[in-house]
């Protein structure tokens, strides 16, 4: 589930504004230079990351899994034309960079989001941003961070409950309306339990977060994060 996780890797000791500042390079550069030759620096330096993370390529992909179907419908409906030859590969060329762009940059913000607490997180950004809108976007981070992998969880359950009940027998159109429904009664659920728990713990909006300082471990960091943002601009 994405989520953060524990651990003593090199990722876990950085500073959570060191691996914003390398996400925002990476992206930078990823959509600077989507080109062949880019994309594969591009894919040699998230493996070095996800390696840094203890992280393997095949969990990152399984943590992006549902983004994989419309990265790959990009370049499917591109190379289809309306007349003779009907597939023109040449027209899906662009598309499918764009799309390993995309995952090359998700696979990153996996390991940011796996290798950082979600406190840590909401500091990181209201130190980043000041003043109320940095309150908010913190806020808001934190809210999705906690809330999202719950209800990922919700629709993971409905759909083992379905297919428990023979659900899968059912027409795809049908089975995608019970998931829907269920899901968003969860969802409104959930969001009313959210709102009487953060009422009850007297929700406070600019709390006491915990304290972030740099060390020489951040110091590769900020340096790849200088040099990503250097390379999109060259």
């Amino acid at each position: 589930m994405l989520s953060y996780e524990p651990g003593d890797s090199f990722v876990h000791r950085l500073d959570p504004r060191a691996k914003l500042a390398v996400q925002v390079g990476f992206a930078l550069a990823a959509f600077a230079h989507t080109t062949p030759r880019g994309l594969v620096i591009l894919t040699a330096l998230a493996g070095c990351v996800l390696a840094a993370a203890r992280l393997s390529p095949i969990a990152a992909l399984a943590e992006a899994r549902y983004a994989l179907p419309f990265l790959l419908a990009g370049p499917a409906i591109a190379a289809f034309t309306l007349g003779p030859p009907w597939i023109a590969l040449s027209q899906a060329v662009a598309p499918a960079l764009a799309s390993y762009r995309v995952l090359l940059v998700l696979a990153v913000s996996v390991v940011y989001v796996r290798t950082t607490r979600v406190r840590d997180s909401r500091a990181a950004i209201q130190r980043l941003v000041p003043g109320r809108p940095g309150r908010f976007l913190g806020v808001g981070v934190a809210l999705v961070f906690r809330f999202l992998p719950v209800l990922l969880a919700d629709l993971s359950r409905t759909r083992a409950a379905m297919r428990a009940r023979l659900g899968s027998e059912r027409g795809l159109i049908e089975r995608m309306g019970i998931v829907t429904s269920a899901g968003i009664q969860r969802a409104f659920g959930r969001a009313d339990r959210l709102g009487v728990a953060l009422r009850a713990r007297c929700f406070a909006w600019n709390p006491t977060l915990p304290a972030l300082r740099f060390t020489r471990h951040d110091l590769p960091a900020l340096g790849l994060a200088a040099a990503l943002v250097g390379w999109a601009f060259v």
